[in-house]
């Protein structure tokens, strides 16, 4: 029998093998299949084949049908909500995040740092017919937008220039900022007006307004606003600015508080 014990403590390759298959599902920028994850991080497809069951038994994978392709199961994010810290922070910043809707009607957003990826925690969505919306667990690129800005922002710039040197900067629409010159100006304003724009830099036609949060308990959270540029016009865009300040700052003491 092989001995898992060494001079560091016990190893389980079973577990770090599927915490690797968990990782890889959920950085990936489309579905994947068995063979997918066998080649990406080199195991056999029977091994693949046999994480991924037990995966799917326990709810960390899921399928939208059998043999299909695989996406992160409901188990994952219960676990991340069921967290006593982060049921509170949504449980207490959901009404602010409804009066700043109400102010605006725009839809927001309150999330968290995870894995390189934000987290989407709570939401209100705007009340019209056209909006934006996104449920809880959905998550979005480091590098996309004001999110990813209000969350590198709170790096320092030797960081943010080695995490530039193995991720390129993408290309979602033709506004997107791809010089990492350009990047690191744009954190370096976000940290000192407090707050980040996205000018359709993510997706076409829709703007982002994005404030960070100081979370001393857990990840690095944020909240942002989102909607369409015919909406977030221009003109509006320093109204939508203050009062997503305003409720940042009263989210602020939600996490400050006991």
């Amino acid at each position: 029998m092989k001995n898992n014990m060494s001079a560091s403590g016990y190893h389980a390759p079973a577990v770090s093998r599927a915490f690797e298959i968990l990782r890889v599902v959920a950085e990936s920028h489309s579905e994947m299949g068995i063979s997918d994850l066998a080649k990406h991080l080199g195991f056999s497809k029977s091994t693949t084949h046999g994480l991924v069951q037990a995966l799917l038994k326990v709810g960390a994978l899921d399928q939208s049908q059998p043999g299909k392709k695989f996406f992160l199961g409901p188990a994952v994010v219960e676990l991340a909500f069921r967290n006593w810290n982060y049921f509170r922070i949504v449980e207490h910043s959901q009404p602010i995040l409804d009066d700043l809707r109400e102010r605006i009607n725009e839809t927001i957003f309150l999330g968290a740092l995870s894995h390189w990826r934000g987290l989407i925690m709570a939401t209100a969505e705007a009340i019209k017919p056209l909006k934006i919306t996104s449920p809880p667990g959905t998550t979005i690129p480091l590098l996309a937008g004001a999110v990813g800005k209000v969350f590198l922002a709170q790096q320092d710039d030797t960081h943010v220039a080695q995490l530039l040197e193995k991720k390129e900067l993408p290309r979602f629409t033709s506004r997107s900022i791809l010089s990492k010159s350009a990047y690191l100006k744009e954190l370096s304003q976000v940290r000192e007006q407090g707050y980040a724009l996205d000018n359709e830099e993510y997706m076409p036609g829709v703007r982002a307004v994005a404030v960070g949060l100081e979370n001393h308990r857990g990840l690095p959270l944020a909240i942002w606003v989102v909607g369409f540029a015919e909406s977030m016009s221009v003109k509006s865009m320093p109204r939508v600015v203050e009062e997503t300040l305003n409720a940042a700052k009263q989210l602020q003491q939600v996490l400050d508080g006991p």
